[in-house]
């Protein structure tokens, strides 16, 4: 029995550390007293834990406040270069690698382009590890401050076992990452890239808190991160969430994953520049050309109209099968937002007696096209940010 109350005492002093140093991460500076309060914790259990975080590096004592009576109040700092992490996003086309502080502020980041046939994951890995080998030297940080590595990754994984499961547009399936921690000298940690996207999402938007949302990101494919009570759910088999394989249309166009219809083939980011290039018969145009044109052009507005009804049809099944409070958007399609937006909205909702637009928030990303890499990035930082996984 002494020895269970120990393990639970040292829990809760745990626990204790990492909610001070939420509270101050998402406020920067506040005094012993206000910490107390904030958190409903007695003054003597706020001091021994931030000095437990001081001499772990993560805080400072940085002043002291006005008094209103009595001894002026000592003002505790985060510091968010205390840790880094290194993130790194994987799609279809590009490797994007960033090192952040643990305020996400970007310190470097490279990327470079995806082979046009990959035969081996290994070879990308290879460069990864050169990569990231490169800035570590370069911008002199110490190895102890680096928290790890997070990939994102498009495809379903098994975040324990290391194991990119199944990834049907690079043609891989049952990729073992442990066999690649001998290319670093930090730990890593995978995550499907929607997932790693919800995530960022509800950690770093703390000013506007989402603990109920469904994070969809349209790339190459479509995938979608489902967050309820801030618990990334991913279901019994971990693979929830891939709404880019529901049926849109019936006996519809061959998916690579073996079904047809799949919503990806027509509201991805690829199914639209697909669309613009069929029906002008022009190969050479960038989505921006065709949106651009879509302005003036009738035929290319038609091409829009089109796809926005498609990506509308797969947000309404998504909102009456998981009646979230947040519908994000985000990945590559984030830059022609002011040519989706809007008339996405109003399609959502219209002609629709079971939820409105007070029900239902449908807005693209804040994080704009970093939520896959800044959720990578924070994979790595959840042991200290959180005492369990947020994983249902």
């Amino acid at each position: 029995m002494s020895r269970l109350k120990s393990v639970d005492q040292e829990t809760i002093r745990i626990l204790n550390q990492k909610k001070i140093l939420n509270l101050l991460y998402r406020n920067n500076k506040l005094t012993k007293q206000e910490i107390s309060q904030k958190l409903n914790i007695s003054i003597p259990t706020v001091i021994s834990n931030s000095n437990a975080l001081i001499e772990q590096g993560f805080l400072e004592e940085a002043g002291v406040a006005e008094s209103t009576g009595g001894r002026k109040p000592t003002i505790l700092k985060f510091l968010p270069d205390s840790r880094y992490s290194i993130g790194v996003c994987v799609t279809k086309d590009k490797v994007r690698i960033i090192l952040t502080n643990l305020n996400f502020k970007i310190i470097h980041q490279m990327n470079f382009n995806m082979p046009e046939k990959l035969y081996d994951f290994s070879d990308i890995i290879s460069k990864v590890a050169e990569s990231i080998e490169y800035i570590v030297k370069n911008f002199n940080i110490p190895s102890n401050k680096i928290l790890g590595i997070g990939f994102s990754l498009p495809g379903t994984v098994n975040e324990k076992e290391l194991l990119l499961k199944n990834v049907p547009n690079l043609g891989f399936k049952n990729v073992s990452f442990k066999k690649f921690e001998d290319y670093f000298k930090f730990p890593i940690f995978i995550e499907n890239e929607a997932n790693a996207s919800a995530y960022a999402e509800t950690f770093i938007n703390f000013n506007d808190a989402k603990n109920s949302l469904v994070f969809i990101s349209i790339t190459e494919g479509i995938g979608t991160g489902v967050v309820i009570g801030n618990n990334v759910y991913k279901g019994f088999n971990k693979r929830a969430g891939e709404f880019g394989h529901m049926t849109i249309v019936k006996d519809g166009k061959k998916c690579n994953c073996g079904k047809r219809g799949c919503w990806e083939l027509y509201a991805s980011k690829k199914a639209l520049l697909s669309e613009y290039r069929n029906v002008f018969d022009d190969m050479n145009r960038s989505l921006d050309d065709f949106l651009k044109r879509s302005k003036n052009d009738l035929k290319a507005k038609a091409v829009l109209d089109t796809y926005i009804d498609f990506l509308a049809e797969g947000i309404k099944n998504i909102i009456l099968t998981l009646d979230p409070k947040n519908i994000i958007i985000g990945g590559e399609i984030f830059p022609y937002k002011d040519f989706i937006e809007e008339e996405l909205i109003k399609k959502v909702f219209k002609d629709n007696s079971f939820y409105d637009e007070s029900q239902c928030n449908v807005m693209f990303s804040s994080l704009g096209e970093n939520a896959a890499v800044f959720g990578a990035a924070l994979l790595p930082m959840e042991n200290i940010f959180f005492l369990n996984d947020n994983v249902l």
